[in-house]
C-alpha cells in the first residue's frame, strides 16, 4: 500500500510503499476513505515533545471500509463503513467498560490514517448509519474532543461563552455550546479568516483585535465572560482568559501547549476562576458527535474546506503549518 510517512522533526512527510496489513487475531483491516489533517499531527512534526518515530503512519481522524476481519474479530462483517475511534486501548478494564479508555494502562493513539489501509480493532470501529458519509465519520474526532471540553465546563443556558481559537477544535465548541443553549458565543482570533464558518457554526459574533483582545471580546459579549474555552495552546493564553472572565467564572483548556507557561495565580485567585483541563473524550461522547451528524445537524460539515489525494499531502501539510482560509482538510486515499 501507499502512505505518507513521517520522517524528521522539522522536515516533510515522504513517500513510503508498504506491504498491505493483514489481520492478526483480534484485529481489523479498514480501507481508509477519508482521514483529517488533525492540527496536533502538524505540531507532532514540529516538537519532541510528543515523541513520534521515524517512519510512523500519522492520521487519526478517520474512516473507511471493513476489507479483513481477523479471528475473532466480532460484530463486522467485510463492506461495513466505519469511523474509527482513536483511542486505543484493552477495552475490557474498569475505565474502558467506563467508556473513558484514555485512562486505560494500555491507551494509545491510533494512528494510520494517512494511507491505503488501517490496522484496528473492532471495539474501535464505530459503524456509520446509513445517513452519514465518510467525510461525516472523520470528522467525528474533533467533534468529540469539543464536546468533551463542552461538558466538561459545566456550561449552563444562558451563560455567555468565549472561545479562544477559531480552529477546528474552537469552531467546534461554538456549535456545541449553542447547541446547549448558551446565549452569547463569541470567537475570538488574531486573524479574520474564519469570521463567516464561526457564524455559520453557531457562534453570534466573531472578534479579531490582537492589540486589544479583553477590550474586544468585552464589547461583543456585554461584560465578561462565565466560560473561557482555551482553544489555541499558545503562552500567555491562560494570562489572557484571566482577565476576559467573570468572578467565580471558569476557564476551559483544550489547546494543546508543550511550553511553560505563566500565569498570576493571584488574579486568578482573587476571583475564584475554576480551571479545568480537558483531554481526549469518552466514547460516549464519540458517539454522541456521530448521531448529531446522522440527527441532521448540518453546521459541523462546514468544517470541512477541502480534500486531497495521497499525492498532495507532503505539500499540504507544509503549507497547513501556515494560516491560511483552510480549516480541516481531509485525505482521500
Amino acid at each position: 500500500m501507499r502512505a505518507v510517512t513521517f520522517q524528521a522533526l522539522r522536515r516533510p512527510l515522504a513517500f513510503e510503499t508498504r506491504p498491505d496489513p493483514s489481520p492478526g487475531e483480534g484485529e481489523v483491516v479498514v480501507r481508509v476513505g477519508r482521514c483529517g489533517i488533525c492540527g496536533s499531527d502538524l505540531h507532532m512534526t514540529e516538537d519532541a515533545a510528543y515523541g513520534i518515530w521515524p517512519g510512523a503512519i500519522l492520521g487519526h481522524e478517520f474512516a473507511g471500509e471493513v476489507v479483513a476481519l481477523g479471528k475473532g474479530a466480532e460484530g463486522l462483517a467485510a463492506g461495513d463503513l466505519v469511523s474509527v475511534f482513536p483511542l486505543a486501548s484493552c477495552g475490557q478494564c474498569e475505565t474502558c467498560l467506563a467508556g473513558e479508555p484514555a485512562w486505560c494502562a494500555g491507551f494509545g493513539l491510533q494512528g494510520g490514517g494517512y494511507a491505503e489501509y488501517a490496522l484496528t480493532r473492532p471495539n474501535q470501529c464505530v459503524k456509520l448509519p446509513q445517513t452519514a458519509s465518510l467525510a461525516d465519520g472523520a470528522i467525528v474526532e474533533p467533534l468529540a474532543v469539543a464536546l468533551h471540553g463542552v461538558n466538561l465546563s459545566g456550561l449552563q443556558p444562558g451563560e455567555r461563552v468565549l472561545v479562544l481559537g477559531a480552529g477546528p477544535i474552537g469552531l467546534a465548541v461554538a456549535f456545541w455550546a449553542r447547541r446547549q443553549g448558551a446565549g452569547r458565543v463569541v470567537v475570538q482570533d488574531v486573524a479574520d479568516y474564519q469570521r463567516e464558518r464561526a457564524l455559520g457554526m453557531g457562534a453570534t459574533d466573531f472578534v479579531a483585535d490582537p492589540e486589544h483582545p479583553v477590550a474586544a471580546s468585552d464589547r461583543a459579549l456585554g461584560g465578561k465572560a462565565d466560560v473561557v474555552f482555551e482553544c489555541v495552546g499558545i503562552p500567555g493564553l491562560i494570562a489572557q482568559a484571566v482577565q476576559q472572565v467573570r468572578v467565580k467564572g471558569t476557564i476551559l483548556l483544550l489547546g494543546l501547549c508543550t511550553q511553560p507557561d505563566t500565569f498570576s495565580s493571584f488574579a486568578m485567585l482573587s476571583k475564584e476562576i475554576r480551571l479545568i483541563t480537558s483531554a481526549f473524550f469518552k466514547r460516549q461522547e464519540y458517539e454522541a458527535a456521530l448521531d448529531a451528524l446522522d440527527a441532521g445537524a448540518v453546521e459541523p460539515r462546514m468544517l470541512v474546506t477541502g480534500t486531497i489525494g495521497l499525492d498532495d499531502v507532503p505539500t499540504v501539510f507544509e503549507a497547513l503549518k501556515q494560516r491560511t482560509h483552510q480549516c480541516k482538510v481531509l485525505i482521500a486515499p
